[in-house]
């Protein structure tokens, strides 16, 4: 097959001359580029210019939960095989992380090659800012660019208060585009459609945010099972239980996950400092470079809150998602680890020399 057909094929699916540039060792190897459109048990569907093939992981690392074969991935497969293997993945642009359940503190890699991270958010219940700064923490450490999107908003009839919604997302996520959809009606659909017609993107939220619902309302079709959701909050079961990679009808790739139940950060310094930017633009201008924030005088931080620049909630998930965080981190460095118990002791020590001062003077 010429590389016109192949690039034609695979075009599509998001091939472009820097992944056929880096595929050329490969070539000459006889090996075919595709896409993985998911991955179940050591064995992952490839999108190839022959159509989609079955191949074993076998031979790419298993053990590291990094390393692995992802959905996202471009991968160089045998041309034939009984079974079939894939036998390296092309260097990845972006990478999708977050943090395994296990006590070894490990990442886990959910999807590749993301231009858009889309954190489908309902309304159908109670806004939580928390999570949704934690799923931009994540997007933003991937390299790709987030997208809010406000899930059922045919469930907020009156227009002043979806604005008020969208507003107080908006102050959640600076910098991040924050669009209310209805995939029953249609409404906001045209300007989704037109972000994520230009690269892939991974659809990510909780279970019940109606990510299946918005991937059909994007494919045209029924393509994702859907399942209602409780109506006592809001939550469903998974109904997406791989990662699935599809082309879209307009333009684009589309990456469903299943409902993320947790959301732990894996080494995410730099997404939660893009986050909350507004908080570290104000650190910039503290007094003390190493300003906690906390009782510092000179502090830009704490003065943004005591003239109601600064919500108090902002500070308090900042200090608590960069904690989890230096924490996730510490757990694989034992130096660092070391270092962040002598830090806590310090300020403890602090804390409670600056009490015992306190008490000095009112006495």
């Amino acid at each position: 097959m010429t590389s016109t057909s192949v690039f034609s094929a695979l075009a599509p699916y998001g091939w472009d001359s820097a992944w056929a540039d880096a595929f050329t060792p490969h070539d000459a190897q006889g090996l075919l580029p595709g896409r993985v459109l998911r991955v179940d048990r050591g064995q992952c569907d490839v999108v190839t210019a022959d159509g989609v093939v079955r191949a074993d992981t076998a031979f790419v690392t298993p053990h590291d939960p990094m390393r692995v074969v992802c959905t996202g991935d471009w991968v160089a497969v045998e041309p034939a095989g009984n079974p079939r293997y894939v036998r390296t993945y092309l260097p990845r642009r972006t990478a999708f992380v977050r943090s395994t359940s296990s006590k070894r503190s490990e990442g886990q890699i959910l999807a590749a090659n993301v231009d858009h991270a889309i954190v489908a958010v309902s309304l159908a219940v109670e806004l939580d800012l928390g999570r949704i700064e934690r799923f931009l923490a994540l997007a933003w450490e991937s390299g790709a660019q987030p997208v809010v999107v406000l899930t059922k908003a045919d469930l907020v009839p009156d227009a002043v208060t979806l604005s008020h919604l969208v507003q107080d997302v908006e102050t959640t996520a600076p910098g991040v585009p924050v669009l209310p959809v209805s995939a029953v009606d249609g409404d906001g659909l045209e300007v989704l459609v037109a972000v994520v017609s230009g690269g892939t993107s991974v659809l990510l939220g909780q279970s019940g945010a109606g990510k299946s619902t918005l991937a059909n309302a994007l494919l045209g079709e029924d393509v994702m099972e859907v399942q209602a959701a409780r109506d006592v909050d809001g939550k469903g079961r998974h109904t997406t239980t791989t990662r699935n990679l599809l082309a879209l009808p307009g333009g684009g790739v589309l990456i469903d996950t299943p409902g993320l139940r947790g959301v732990g950060l894996w080494d995410a310094e730099a997404g939660v400092g893009q986050v909350f930017s507004e908080i570290e633009e104000r650190a910039g201008q503290c007094r003390f470079q190493d300003c906690a924030h906390e009782s510092e005088p000179g502090c830009a931080v704490l003065a943004a809150i005591d003239s109601g620049d600064l919500p108090v909630r902002r500070l308090e998930s900042y200090r608590k998602l960069m904690r989890e965080n230096q924490w996730i981190v510490a757990k694989t460095d034992a130096r660092l680890r070391a270092e962040i118990k002598k830090d806590w002791k310090r300020k403890g020590a602090e804390g409670r020399a600056a009490m015992e001062a306190k008490r000095g003077k009112r006495r």
